[in-house]
């Protein structure tokens, strides 16, 4: 046991002498600067920390029963059977060819979201305690076979802090806020003191590149009381001696915000912004040429300023991203609350795409990759290729994920087989500085 957390399956001794690519340094050199050798990489989201749009077949049961989230699904399935789903699900959904296929296409880094429920429970949690870690390990041992360096991230803390579906629980904010958010914020610096021991071993200095704090905790939440919290993290983690980079979320407040905090730490913090252009009515009704100008105009822009602390924070990276330009993949905003594309979500009627009328169905943004046209597939690859620009004006991008089971527009694997994704990561045939292709008759509410 190291930090209280069990090293079973793990080999006394590892070879560090991999490299992802020819344009990156192996694991055991060092990797110089990520402003001027970016990041190219993928999150495995949904592997750890379950997320209905991404595994629908986890989720499949008739609505009466409320089953929405990993809380209220392993609530159902009781501790036995949870544990037997749940761990083929480990087990299968990812293997060691993907780490292979990921370090084919160009990347170098993975970032590997996962539960707190992994390393603890509390009492009244029906999560199942600890399988996970165990796939955690033996996924980190895949990336340094194959010279992937690690971004570690914890995905969902007690409480949850941001009440969606992949903190574990949806509803309310329960961290920081709420009655018992003092009590989980301090179970949440508990666990972190765990992590940052164990993966302060010599064994995982060359791999874990960054250590994420907590994904995307909710704007209720004070941003004083979140710094405040985040400085506490940081002195856990550092005073345990890990050597890597910590992340910090910017927590959907906007880059803008965090001007002047959190400083003093150099290029041993970063923070992690998630960049998407669906889930904000306003962004949503552009047409597709208009998202691609969008990009590399604004996020670019908020990037280079973010890297200045004259002007914004410091180093910055692009935690999660992807292709979609609508949010119509099943269950993406939640299991039964439809899509702001087609205005069915949550109760509204009006549409957000392009047309605002009948034509905005979500019947053509969620086709088989098969029936995807070729001016369609040209906008997803200057889609790609733009964020892909845009991002590496900072330290770099994670794609939001590497694999889904029917959401393409999601999946960096499925762009990769489709041809709508570039084979190589960091050979693109075009970036922001160039014209704007043509999509041809590509229909604005396809």
């Amino acid at each position: 046991m190291v930090g209280n957390l069990p090293i079973v399956g793990l080999n006394s001794t590892w070879d560090d002498s991999k490299q992802a690519n020819p344009n990156v340094p192996a694991l055991n050199k060092p990797w110089g600067s990520y402003r001027n050798n970016p990041i190219r990489a993928v999150n495995l989201g949904g592997w750890f920390s379950l997320e209905p749009f991404i595994t629908p077949s986890l989720f499949d049961y008739d609505p009466s029963l409320g089953i929405v989230d990993e809380y209220t699904l392993c609530s159902y399935l009781g501790p036995k059977k949870a544990a037997a789903v749940l761990e083929k699900h480990y087990a299968t959904f990812l293997t060691e060819q993907d780490f292979i296929d990921i370090a084919a296409a160009g990347l170098s880094h993975v970032r590997i979201p996962f539960s707190y429920w992994s390393v603890t429970t509390y009492s009244g949690d029906p999560y199942v305690l600890g399988v996970s870690w165990h796939y955690l390990l033996r996924a980190i041992e895949w990336a340094r076979k194959h010279g992937l360096r690690v971004n570690l991230d914890l995905h969902a803390v007690p409480g949850s802090q941001n009440g969606w579906n992949h903190s574990g629980r949806s509803g309310f904010i329960n961290w920081i806020i709420g009655n018992d958010g003092p009590a989980n914020a301090k179970r949440s610096l508990d666990i972190h003191n765990q992590l940052s021991i164990f993966f302060a071993q010599k064994r995982y200095r060359n791999i874990i590149a960054f250590y994420g704090l907590v994904n995307e905790p909710g704007t209720t939440i004070p941003q004083s009381e979140l710094a405040a919290w985040t400085v506490s993290a940081i002195k856990i983690v550092s005073d345990n001696g890990f050597a890597g980079t910590i992340t910090f979320s910017e927590a959907l407040r906007g880059l803008p915000a965090w001007q002047g905090e959190l400083q003093g730490y150099g290029n041993s913090l970063v923070i992690d912004v998630h960049e998407y252009v669906i889930f904000d009515p306003n962004l949503l009704v552009f047409e597709h040429s208009k998202k691609v100008s969008f990009v590399c105009s604004i996020f670019e822009s908020q990037i280079q300023a973010s890297m200045n602390t004259a002007t914004g924070f410091g180093p910055t990276m692009v935690g999660e991203w992807s292709q979609a330009d609508t949010d119509c993949a099943q269950w993406l905003n939640g299991i039964g609350n439809g899509a702001r594309w087609a205005g069915n979500f949550s109760g509204k009627t009006t549409p957000s795409c392009p047309t605002g009328n009948s034509q905005c169905s979500c019947a053509l943004s969620n086709q088989p990759v098969t029936s995807f046209s070729s001016e369609f597939k040209t906008f997803l690859l200057s889609f790609a290729e733009a964020q892909m620009s845009a991002y590496e004006s900072g330290w770099g991008w994670f794609y939001w994920t590497w694999k889904t089971e029917s959401a393409p527009l999601w999946s960096y694997q499925a762009g990769l087989q489709g041809g709508f994704m570039p084979p190589v990561a960091y050979e693109r045939s075009w970036s922001c500085s160039g014209s704007m292709p043509s999509f041809g008759s590509l229909p604005e509410f396809y």
